[in-house]
């Protein structure tokens, strides 16, 4: 399964309560109303323990968890940086 694929299966599971869920992967989470503050810690959480990375304080923000996208975006990013 690739990243894009594990995201939205966690998403759509996690958060539709059905993993075959179709999810948008360039649409706001927020504003579609699938994710909320407590949600997005929740993802942060599993972010950290299936991609091996570690999001800052200052990651946190809807520029890199507001959509599918921008999450794959974030852990290809995160993951260059640690294979530095």
């Amino acid at each position: 399964m690739d990243t894009r694929e594990q995201v939205r299966a966690f998403i759509a599971e996690r958060f539709l309560f059905d993993a075959a869920a179709p999810i948008d992967p360039a649409a706001s989470l927020i504003k579609s109303g699938i994710l909320d503050s407590t949600g997005a810690m929740e993802l942060v959480m599993f972010l950290e323990e299936t991609f091996g990375i570690h999001l800052a304080d200052h990651e946190l923000v809807p520029e890199n968890l507001d959509g599918i996208n921008r999450v794959v975006a974030l852990i290809h990013r995160k993951r260059t940086a640690l294979a530095g």
